[in-house]
């Protein structure tokens, strides 16, 4: 690796699964702004939904998630029933019930819950929102704690996509993360999961990890493709003990270095194409036959919170405590304190602590920027046209713009920007190039490989 792009694997930036990015997310923005955004929205536009339970049942050291461990039953039922009280009162501020096309529920773990609190807010969501003909549900889980009773709950309720955090079979790694789970416990969850109904199947993995190494890896993804996965996120470990605490567990001299993160990442991505895995933007694999895999192919990818996606929704309604939600015009994040989430819906309000009122060139940028992410491309000028903004507007880009191509990181053409193929690990760089909120930041992120 030179020297210049060594450089570039070591700068810290954001993942751009918003743009602005939710440091950037303002207090002042709260229940009335919110509540104004939900009402003006269009009652023919879809949306999409998603449910947050941060609540887990194991305590994982490498998580940078707000979670809390789920000692007990009676707070998961007190917040499976204040959830769907939220979602009452977020379908109160819509202009008429909406339709939604995708639905997932993430974490935390989300099968914490009792099946027969998943079911009953389930029943809550059809009440308020209706479903599209052939919506996707999915359901975040942990093999650790999933049981046959919520296996078989899933696969009545509908869901027809499940992902687990396989993160990393190595026996002395899961044991510096403090994630034990034996490859036999993943592969029985999926056939059961599978046998009920639930055909899509999700995996997360991590490079990056203490005393992990490219043979470590290697052999897990090797494991997983036994079991046949739809897709898997292949994603960085981010070590943000200032922001996570419990990573401050993990022993940090024996963390791989930004070489060795790179050589772990390269290697994973070319052992997973080899083996009939499609490589999806900048961290996700998908068989041909995946929905993913075709939206890729056909341009229409998008980029949410959920990392990449096929939503085509330009609203997603975040609910539950610490949820990120947003409009086309908005960034809204609930409260992070469960009791005070709580105690906000109780009240009537929507428990928003901060969001974001995008401008247009808010709007613009965060175009370009997912442009990049999601395809690898954008024409500058285009942008511009769309959001009614000066054809020129990136011209104070252009000197970095510039040090990126001669560094062969991306081709730019007149307007039209095209990240090339050694570009393409650093799209997170690429992208940050039109982030005007990054640089007067104080916000700290993980290194961009």
């Amino acid at each position: 690796m030179t020297d210049a792009l060594n450089s570039y694997v070591t700068r810290n930036v954001p993942r751009y699964t918003s743009y602005p990015t939710a440091p950037h997310f303002s207090g002042d923005v709260g229940h009335e702004d919110y509540a104004r955004c939900l009402e003006k929205l269009d009652p023919a536009d879809p949306i999409s939904l998603y449910l947050h339970v941060p609540f887990c049942r194991e305590l994982c050291w490498y998580c940078g998630c707000n979670m809390k461990l789920a000692t007990r039953e009676a707070p998961l039922a007190s917040y499976a029933q204040t959830l769907r009280h939220e979602i009452e009162l977020v379908a109160r501020y819509l202009p008429a019930p909406m339709t939604f096309g995708h639905l997932h529920w993430g974490g935390g773990t989300p099968t914490a819950l009792v099946p027969k609190d998943l079911a009953d807010t389930m029943q809550t969501v059809h009440r308020h929102f209706k479903m599209a003909d052939g919506a996707e549900l999915a359901i975040e889980s942990d093999p650790r704690t999933l049981t046959p009773e919520m296996i078989r709950t899933i696969g009545a309720l509908g869901f027809n996509r499940a992902s687990f955090g396989v993160q990393e079979f190595d026996p002395k790694v899961q044991a510096a993360i403090n994630r034990i789970q034996p490859p036999d416990m993943v592969a029985s969850c999926v056939d059961d999961l599978r046998s009920a109904g639930i055909s899509a199947i999700n995996f997360d993995l991590i490079y990056g990890l203490p005393h992990q190494s490219v043979n470590t890896l290697l052999e897990t993804i090797r494991l997983c493709l036994k079991m046949e996965p739809d897709r898997i996120a292949l994603f960085g470990y981010a070590h943000v003990p200032w922001m996570a605490k419990k990573q401050r567990l993990i022993d940090e001299a024996a963390l791989p270095g930004a070489q060795a993160r790179v050589e772990q990442a390269s290697q994973a991505a070319q052992y997973l194409k080899d083996h009939g895995y499609e490589a999806i933007g900048l961290d996700h694999f998908a068989k041909p036959s995946d929905a993913l895999a075709k939206a890729a192919k056909a341009g229409t990818m998008r980029r949410n919170f959920q990392g990449y996606t096929t939503d085509q929704a330009d609203t997603m309604l975040g609910l539950g405590a610490t949820s990120i939600g947003h409009t086309p015009s908005s960034y809204v994040q609930n409260t992070v304190e469960t009791g005070a989430w709580a105690r906000a819906v109780e009240g009537g309000q929507l428990p928003i602590a901060r969001g974001f009122l995008l401008s247009k060139d808010d709007q613009m940028r965060g175009d370009v920027i997912e442009q990049i992410m999601c395809r690898g491309s954008v024409d500058l000028a285009q942008a511009a046209k769309r959001f009614g903004n000066a054809p020129d507007w990136y011209g104070d880009t252009l000197p970095l713009l510039a040090e990126l191509a001669r560094d062969g990181l991306i081709t730019l053409d007149g307007s039209e920007l095209r990240v090339t193929h050694l570009g393409q690990p650093l799209v997170r760089v690429i992208a940050a190039a039109f982030d005007t909120y990054l640089q007067s930041a104080s916000a700290r992120h993980a290194i961009a490989v």
